[in-house]
């Protein structure tokens, strides 16, 4: 889709349709345009050289603009900044309004100038509900080459942003192979890093942390997950805790504040990280480091007691104009949901909340990416705005592409049931396209209408493998004789 420059073009994908038959002769039906995330991973077959990266679309933009100009600083000085512009033709929303979201904090554009592979995107109540796929090594397992497969998969399977929650060797050049190839933002938890350099939470220190803040800046991270609502006030609260505390953030910064018997620095520090986050226009993720780690833990004085101090850190930020999100409880029970969503809006100030899950039950190991979805199109839907996906390995082990593959996809499902209840314009388009060619038996575009269209056709494929079973009015469940639809059609 073009834009009002010539450099401003919005990467889309259009899914072609057979004509349908009737009894005058076949009718056309026009492509379906969908919202696509995948860049140059959308064709499977493309060509990639991960050692060229990808294209930097944002250059030129990033050329006209000095250091320490931020997306909120346009918005409230009234500029639509190119980034606005493309987030307002991929979300069928106008630029003005675009701009007027992120002035008042209700949106956000995570795009750091010195990741200008990005393709602008908009995390926020009145857009498309995102998904973020968490990647990473760990001290176990994994390597650079790994990391790469992930990424491809996440951003290919529909991840919105690509969170980089690396813990092992190579932190720095993973990171760097990750973002010379992410057409998505890509998030980090810089702690985990600093916590690399250090040896021991106790030997965490500021300019250790501000040090690890400015080297991930400098390659180019679009936002970062920062604990700094974990006070040393709070760490009692969690005592009583079935479960404890289960962010790993969270955790290193309760060790340090008992070990030095002091406030975090993060939070002491919290206006010299927004001063430079404003610098490279980085958009900072107000980690939930007292999230519950169960459901009997949800909803307690711990959790919102940190949610009470993200709000306060959020107009610290905002006067900087950095922009910010919130992240959001693990484990609620889903007589809780709505309950968690209304007291984030009403303490956060209306930021753009983000959270993992909800898991709505316990008992599933292996199937985490279920629990979770079940919450997580319900809080999209009470105004939830980016969620963290699960996949079956939560709570189990480190997951690998294909778990990826997995949790995307039931995440997608999630996130686009919350776009249908919500009313977001368009949002219903594909499941009235897929529902008519599911009911005219035009079986390539009902595989090629669906969020995993390999795993449909493969599916389909297991039971009637041959080409002519395309054409044929029935699926093995029924068969040619008890098809509801194809009676329905005699009818």
């Amino acid at each position: 889709m073009p834009g009002s420059r010539p450099d401003l073009r919005v990467a889309a994908r259009e899914i072609d349709l057979s004509p349908t038959e009737t009894a005058g002769g076949p009718r056309p039906n026009p492509p379906l345009q969908v919202y696509d995330t995948g860049g140059p991973y959308t064709d499977p077959d493309a060509a990639l050289d991960p050692a060229r990266g990808i294209t930097r679309v944002r250059a030129p933009w990033i050329a006209e603009r000095a250091a320490g100009t931020t997306q909120m600083g346009h918005a409230r000085a009234g500029v639509i900044t190119p980034e606005m512009e493309y987030v307002a033709l991929r979300e069928g929303l106008e630029p003005a309004f675009v701009r007027d979201e992120i002035a008042r904090g209700r949106a956000v554009i995570p795009a750091n100038r010195h990741h200008p592979e990005a393709e602008p995107m908009a995390i926020g109540r009145h857009c498309k509900v995102k998904v973020n796929a968490n990647i990473g090594n760990s001290p176990l397992s994994s390597g650079v080459p790994e990391e790469l497969e992930k990424l491809v998969h996440a951003v290919r399977w529909g991840a919105d942003t690509v969170m980089d929650l690396s813990t092992g060797e190579a932190i720095h050049e993973t990171r760097e192979w990750l973002l010379r190839n992410s057409p998505v933002p890509i998030g980090t938890v810089p702690i985990y890093q600093a916590l690399e350099k250090a040896g021991e939470p106790e030997d965490l220190s500021w300019p250790l942390f501000r040090e690890t803040l400015i080297e991930q800046a400098e390659q180019g991270v679009d936002y970062f997950t920062i604990h700094a609502g974990v006070r040393r006030e709070h760490i009692p609260l969690a005592r009583e805790r079935l479960t404890g505390i289960v962010s790993r953030g969270g955790s290193i910064v309760a060790k340090w504040c008992q070990a030095h018997q002091a406030e975090s620095f993060l939070y002491e520090r919290f206006d010299e990280i927004c001063e430079i986050l404003a610098h490279y226009d980085i958009t900072v993720s107000l980690g939930d480091g007292l999230r519950p780690g169960c459901v009997a833990d949800a909803s307690d004085a711990a959790q919102m007691g940190e949610l009470r101090t993200l709000g306060e850190l959020t107009e610290r930020a905002w006067a900087h104009g950095v922009q910010v999100i919130i992240e959001g409880p693990g484990h609620v029970p889903m007589d809780q949901i709505e309950a968690n969503m209304a007291a984030e809006r009403e303490a956060c100030h209306e930021a753009p909340f983000y959270t993992l899950g909800p898991i709505v039950t316990d008992i599933a190991p292996g199937y985490d990416h279920i629990t979770s979805a079940i919450g997580a199109a319900q809080i999209g839907w009470h105004g939830t705005a980016m969620l963290c996906y699960v996949t079956p390995k939560e709570h189990l082990g480190l997951p690998n592409a294909d778990d990826v593959r997995t949790g995307i996809v039931t995440y997608k499902a999630a996130a686009h049931a919350a776009d249908v209840a919500r009313g977001h314009p368009g949002a219903r388009a594909r499941d009235d396209a897929l529902s008519r060619a599911r009911y005219e038996f035009r079986w390539q575009d009902h595989f090629n209408l669906a969020l995993d269209p390999e795993r449909a056709r493969a599916y389909h494929d297991e039971t009637l493998p041959r080409e002519a079973h395309k054409e044929a009015a029935f699926c093995s469940m029924c068969g040619p004789r008890f098809c509801a639809m194809a009676i329905s059609q005699e009818l």
